[in-house]
């Protein structure tokens, strides 16, 4: 392939760290939104209290944005070395993005799940975490093989 060609896409895995993993944040926050709202709506039907606790759930997904914007600088520090990581951003971000898609779904499930029963609260918690450590994983280990693989 031409070097012209290849520079068109030396910020291809940039760009993708953070918009594939903020695509997943938005799925899972519409996912978990979602739910939050028909439980909420569950409730005023049944004149019991909503439980603003929903929130965290419809907001657990966003924080993988985060994490794909550090992968996202720290592959952006290596193209300006000259070494262009594209399967890091591009597996990365999709890596994290999919962690961020099923947490909105795990937060579905457990904002209908606590506004039906009133309980579990902790347990949904611990569900969620567990998908964010897969996130979490991603990122830390690919930053680990950043520095090493661009010679910093």
């Amino acid at each position: 392939m031409e070097q012209g060609v290849l520079m068109q896409f030396k910020d291809l895995g940039v760009a993708a760290a953070l918009g594939l993993s903020a695509l997943g944040s938005s799925l899972g926050i519409g996912a978990a939104g979602m739910a939050a709202i028909g439980a909420w709506k569950k409730c005023y039907a049944q004149k019991k209290t909503a439980p603003f606790l929903l929130i965290v759930f419809i907001g657990a997904p966003l924080s993988q944005t985060i994490y794909g914007y550090i992968l996202m600088n720290k592959i952006a520090e290596a193209a300006n070395h000259g070494v262009y990581l594209w399967s890091f951003g591009i597996l990365g971000g999709l890596a994290i993005g999919l962690s961020a898609m099923f947490q909105g779904k795990i937060g579905a499930c457990g904002a209908d799940a606590l506004a039906e029963t009133g309980e579990g609260f902790t347990n949904y918690l611990i569900a969620l975490g567990v998908i964010e450590t897969v996130a979490l994983f991603v990122m830390v280990f690919l930053l680990g093989k950043v520095d090493v693989l661009a010679g910093m």
